[in-house]
C-alpha cells in the first residue's frame, strides 16, 4: 500500500494527477467512498491543516477517529509506533500524522500495513501543503515552466519551504530564497535574494512565518525590524508585478512577515489556498484508498 511522506516520493505524473483531480472536484465532480475510517494522529499544534483533513474526509464519507497527546497514552510512555499500529489494529484504514520529529515515518515504513500521510514532520516536509500550494500557483499561470517564485522567511526551520522549493523546481519553476542570514539553509541549492529584489522580480511571493517555537533563542530583532528589513510593507507590494501573486501557508503573523491589510489584498491568493488545499486533500485520500488506487511514485 502506498504512502504520502515527502513530495520527493512523488513522480511529476503523480503530482499532476492530484492537481487534476482536485480541481475535478472543485469543479463540482462529486466523490464518495464511505466504509472507511481515517485516524487523525496531530502531535503538534495544527488549525488548518487538521480541520482541511477532517472536511476533505467528511466530504468523501470517511468516518475519523479523534486523538490527542494530551488525553492518551502519550502520557504514560506509549511510542509512535505502537499508537500506529494501536490504530491500525481497530480498525483504521488510514492514518494522517503530524509529529515534531523529522522523519518520522521511517519508523513506521517497515511493518505498518495501512497508508501513512505526512501531514508535517518536524523541519521536514509538509507534503499536502506544498500540493495546496502547487495547485494555486497552476490555476493562476496554467503552468509552472519558467515562473518566478521566492520563498521569504524562515527558511531554516521551514518545512513548506523544503516541500515547495523541490516540488516547484522539478515542475520547471524558477525558485528562490530570500531570509535574514540566520535563518538561510545554505544546505538547499537555492539562490537567496533581498525582499526588494523579490517583489520587484517574482510571479509568486511565497511568505512563510517566523517559527518562534522553533528557535533556540528569541530573535535580537522586533516584529517591526523584522517587517522593515524582511516582510511584506506596502511599499513592497506596491512594487510587485502587475499579475504577480501572494501566497502564504498560514498561520500568519500579522505586522511580522506581512501588514495586516495586505493579508487580503487583491493579490492574494492566502484564503483561496485554504479552499484548495480540502479539495488537494480528497484527492490523496481518494487516491490512496479507493479500489486499485494508487499514487504515481517516482522510481527506484
Amino acid at each position: 500500500m502506498e504512502n504520502l511522506l515527502s513530495i520527493k516520493d512523488l513522480s511529476v505524473k503523480g503530482i499532476e494527477q492530484i492537481l487534476e483531480d482536485a480541481q475535478r472536484i472543485l469543479d463540482g465532480e462529486t466523490k464518495s467512498i464511505g466504509q472507511k475510517t481515517a485516524a487523525l494522529l496531530f502531535y503538534e499544534a495544527s488549525t488548518r491543516t487538521k480541520m482541511s483533513f477532517e472536511m476533505a474526509a467528511h466530504r468523501l464519507g470517511i468516518s475519523l477517529l479523534g486523538f490527542s497527546p494530551e488525553t492518551s497514552s502519550v502520557q504514560k510512555g506509549e511510542s509512535l509506533y505502537d499508537t500506529v499500529k494501536t490504530v491500525e489494529a481497530i480498525g483504521a484504514d488510514i492514518v494522517i500524522i503530524r509529529h515534531p520529529e523529522d522523519a518520522y515515518y521511517n519508523q513506521l515504513q517497515q511493518n505498518i500495513t495501512i497508508p501513512i500521510v505526512n501531514a508535517g514532520d518536524g523541519k521536514g516536509e509538509h507534503p499536502t501543503q506544498c500540493l495546496l500550494d502547487l495547485l494555486t500557483i497552476y490555476q493562476e499561470f496554467g503552468t509552472f515552466q519558467n515562473i518566478k517564485v521566492v520563498i521569504a522567511g524562515d527558511i531554516l526551520h521551514s518545512r513548506v519551504a523544503k516541500s515547495n522549493a523541490f516540488a516547484l523546481r522539478k515542475l520547471g519553476a524558477d525558485v528562490m530564497f530570500s531570509a535574514p542570514s540566520v535563518w538561510k539553509d545554505l544546505s538547499l541549492p537555492y539562490d537567496y535574494v533581498s525582499m526588494d529584489e523579490a517583489v520587484e522580480n517574482c510571479d509568486v511571493l511565497m511568505l512563510l512565518r517566523v517559527q518562534n517555537e522553533r528557535h533556540a533563542g528569541a530573535s535580537s530583532m522586533t516584529n517591526e525590524e523584522y517587517l522593515a528589513a524582511y516582510g511584506l510593507t506596502t511599499a513592497r507590494e506596491k512594487a510587485m508585478k502587475k499579475n504577480s501573486i501572494l501566497l502564504h501557508p498560514a498561520p500568519i503573523n500579522r505586522g511580522v512577515e506581512i501588514e495586516s491589510h495586505l493579508v487580503e489584498c487583491d493579490r492574494s491568493r492566502i484564503f483561496k489556498q485554504m479552499n484548495n488545499g480540502v479539495a488537494v486533500r480528497m484527492a490523496i485520500l481518494n487516491q490512496l484508498l479507493q479500489k486499485g488506487g494508487h499514487l504515481h511514485v517516482v522510481a527506484n
